[in-house]
């Protein structure tokens, strides 16, 4: 048997060697936003520490939704054009695959080991496609309660989220099984959704964005019910709203430490600002850019990236402050945006 006193200087180098690898690995990688553009045949690529674009992403015509992998080698994007879910390259940024999907498709999310894609499907009878990424291949569609606009993973990766416009529901399939969990009927149809977690990591809450609210809707994940419903604040005196293409609210986000919930109002052209778990407004900043149809923030939570599908451009804005501190310009009618490391 080895002598584990003599062992142990062996093991404390071993792991000291395990943690540098960790580390160089994610040193090496990138942060990035990916910005699609819903009209025109390209996606853009910002550096965060910049504010600059360093990347375009071409022949992807009407993208709608991105995800990244957590290995940064990959980036997926939802292809209204060709109804397919395209891979690309994360380093040469060129399409390396087409995945036909079942129909038209909306918003995308990624599961957390980055095995799986899940493709909200808004042509009827609509649905969730879940993608293997390994494989390459469309393996399932989680029927839903109506089309689907947005699909999400929860933070915790147990549960995949998806929202309908027309069938003014909110349906939670368990990511494990592609099972139904449970499905929630609203008033109103199903927008942007984002999520608070408990200090065990579960959900907390889902915070829903509504078809004509300016604001958003509180549901309890584990009641299955809407307990508050928080409107947007009134613009100040003097001030005017920005004509509608869509909904006046459109777009949120969570920081990463949790406090911070921020919201995208595209009647009032602001992001806005409200503490967790209190939900009160702590911030409002006004936007040069117009249209605030989507948000994603920096992973640290520091800097908010909102997506200005009227003047073609993100607005950057700093989150402590709530002030836009630049303004990018980008592809044609920007509207989806995600956060992720790229190599």
């Amino acid at each position: 048997m080895m002598n584990t006193q003599r062992l142990r200087p062996f093991l404390a180098v071993a792991v000291g060697v395990l943690v540098c690898t960790v580390a160089v690995k994610t040193a090496d990688r990138k942060v990035r936003i990916i910005q699609t553009n819903s009209a025109g045949d390209n996606v853009h690529v910002i550096d965060p520490a910049t504010n600059k674009v360093v990347g375009i992403i071409n022949g992807i015509e009407v993208s709608h939704g991105a995800a990244v992998a957590p290995d940064g080698t990959r980036i997926y994007v939802s292809n209204e054009a060709d109804s397919t879910l395209d891979f690309v390259d994360g380093k040469s940024l060129k399409v390396v695959k087409k995945v036909p999907l079942s129909g038209h498709p909306n918003n995308i999310a990624i599961s957390k080991d980055g095995k799986h894609v899940y493709v909200g499907i808004i042509q009827a009878p609509g649905g969730v496609d879940v993608i293997d990424t390994v494989a390459m291949k469309n393996v399932k569609t989680m029927q839903t309660k109506g089309t689907i606009h947005n699909a999400y993973v929860t933070p915790d990766g147990k549960y995949v989220v998806a929202g309908s416009i027309v069938g003014k529901t909110v349906n939670v399939f368990d990511e494990k099984t592609w099972e139904p969990a449970w499905v929630l009927d609203m008033d109103l149809g199903i927008r942007p959704m984002a999520f608070a977690a408990n200090a065990d990591g579960s959900t907390k809450w889902i915070f829903v964005q509504l078809t004509d609210f300016n604001g958003f809707a509180v549901v309890d994940f584990a009641m299955h019910k809407e307990v508050n419903r928080i409107k947007n604040p009134d613009l100040p005196p003097g001030k005017s709203t920005v004509p509608e293409g869509s909904d006046p609210s459109h777009g949120m986000a969570v920081t990463s430490d949790g406090k911070t919930l921020v919201v995208c109002s595209r009647l009032n052209n602001y992001l806005y600002s409200y503490s967790l778990p209190e939900l009160k407004l702590t911030g409002s900043a006004e936007l040069t850019g117009k249209g605030a149809g989507w948000v994603t923030l920096t992973p640290d939570g520091k800097t908010a990236y909102v997506a200005n599908p009227v003047t073609n451009d993100v607005s950057v804005v700093d989150v402590r402050t709530m002030k836009e501190v630049a303004k990018i310009p980008v592809g044609f009618v920007p509207k989806r945006n995600t956060t992720g490391f790229l190599e």
